[in-house]
């Protein structure tokens, strides 16, 4: 898909069809001819392009003469046929070319369409440098709001864990935990692309873009900072419950154990009256009586044995 826009003299985002200086071109999985339509109009490399549509791709930024790709991971959303969420990323290509700038991404992502609805503040697709940044700051700001999800998708796997304990709630941890290691991923890998920009002399920074620059290292730092603490509290509470389990199972086995011992005795000297051989008391008017009382004084005090080295 290819899509156009520019910002009206009112600063509203309006929809175009013919490239313009200062505008915003955006390509979802774009196909072949589309690529070289950009790639003919505005003299990019068709790498450029490309790159950003391998869902693997590392996160960079690399500068051809006056074309400038800055490639980094942003979190999306997939659902199962359960509706259970999936959290992972991918890769997002921002151009910054001297005509317009370009994002190329595999997936719709809701952190553009806040821009097509002219939800951003001081958007203008003409201030190329400005637009980039706030495209990062965008994306930093929807990890942690993913994460501020994940987290409260925690608290709740927790409660029900502590009703169930069963192996449902064990695997959605593992969920968890594995979205929790792609954001880790994604936000260091992007950290460098950040960096990279505050230090070197890929884009020129403006006086008044420092500061927003800026807050989108800080939200980013504080992103690698909530993965880090989510991880640690999530790799406890798996461990934990792990042990919770382990111990109602070893719990369950001892208390099956000790039924097994009680009702061991009155086996035992049920099968010796049983046997066709002469036994004590066997012409005895008691002996069923005698068999019930014996069985049951074995076990009672194998009960008071067990009960005072505390194993009941």
């Amino acid at each position: 898909m290819l899509e156009m826009y520019q910002t009206d003299a009112s600063g509203q985002l309006q929809p175009i069809h013919e490239l313009a200086n200062g505008c915003w071109i955006n390509l979802v999985n774009p196909t072949e001819e589309e690529m070289d339509q950009i790639v003919r109009t505005v003299k990019i490399p068709i790498d450029f392009l490309k790159d950003p549509l391998d869902d693997e791709e590392r996160s960079r930024i690399e500068k051809e003469d006056d074309h400038v790709l800055i490639i980094v991971d942003y979190p999306y959303i997939i659902r199962k046929e359960s509706g259970v969420p999936i959290y992972e990323t991918i890769p997002i290509g921002i151009i910054i070319t001297p005509q317009c700038l370009i994002t190329v991404t595999l997936k719709e992502t809701p952190i553009l369409e806040v821009f097509k609805h002219n939800k951003v503040k001081e958007f203008y697709t003409y201030k190329k440098t400005r637009f980039a940044l706030q495209i990062l700051y965008m994306i930093s700001i929807y990890f942690l709001r993913y994460l501020k999800q994940i987290n409260r998708e925690t608290d709740t796997i927790e409660k029900e864990l502590y009703q169930s304990m069963q192996n449902r709630e064990l695997y959605s941890f593992i969920r968890i935990e594995k979205s929790l290691v792609y954001f880790a991923a994604s936000l260091k890998a992007n950290k460098v692309v950040l960096e990279k920009l505050m230090r070197l002399n890929y884009i020129k920074i403006y006086e008044e873009d420092k500061d927003l620059l800026e807050d989108v290292i800080i939200e980013n730092t504080q992103g690698i900072e909530m993965v880090q603490t989510y991880s640690t509290i999530l790799s406890g509470m798996v461990s934990t419950f792990g042990s919770v389990i382990s111990n109602n199972l070893n719990i369950a086995m001892k208390f099956l154990a000790i039924i097994t011992i009680f009702l061991s005795f009155p086996t035992m000297v049920f099968s010796f009256y049983g046997m066709n051989v002469p036994i004590p008391y066997q012409h005895s008017s008691h002996a069923y009586w005698l068999t019930f009382i014996f069985s049951f004084v074995l076990s009672g005090v194998t009960a008071f044995i067990l009960w005072k080295k505390k194993y009941m």
